[in-house]
């Protein structure tokens, strides 16, 4: 192995100190740096993912496409870094922790035709990232036990 300065490397290489970190990022800062991969983009135009939500869960999940805003996401190295696996559909939803209707919103073929610009996309990414993330489990628990009760009122 041949010795290289750390200048050297640096140049050669993106290093990514994970230990600089003090915690993960947060769902919103992985969609902004999303976006800001897209905008690095400019204009070029992305291939969009085709009929998405006429597919098996299965296969939707499996699917990925060259040159898609899906693939850009991937080749960013801080997202890799902070655990992006790859660029399919389950990926993508899993690492960003979007709901298949978000990333049919933003990607599906049946919004934009084939291709969207990757600035137009950024702009759709940072609208989802502004968003604010609400857990519904609370709202069920509590209709579940609200609907207990008055069953339980009603039977009494």
């Amino acid at each position: 192995m041949k010795y290289q300065s750390l200048d050297k490397v640096r140049a050669a290489a993106e290093i990514l100190p994970n230990w600089l970190s003090p915690r993960p990022m947060s769902r919103s800062e992985r969609l902004e740096r999303w976006a800001a991969a897209l905008e690095r983009e400019g204009g070029r135009e992305l291939n969009t993912l085709f009929q998405i939500e006429y597919m098996a869960r299965a296969k939707r999940r499996a699917l990925r496409a060259d040159d898609s805003l899906l693939s850009v996401a991937f080749n960013d190295p801080y997202l890799r870094a902070e655990g992006l696996a790859g660029d399919t559909v389950g990926d993508v939803l899993t690492f960003f922790r979007m709901g298949e209707s978000e990333l049919h919103d933003i990607a599906c073929y049946c919004h934009r035709g084939p291709k969207m610009s990757a600035q137009f996309a950024a702009a759709r990414i940072r609208a989802y990232a502004a968003r604010p993330t609400v857990d519904r489990r609370p709202m069920i628990v509590g209709a579940c036990i609200a609907a207990t009760l008055a069953v339980g009122m009603l039977l009494i």
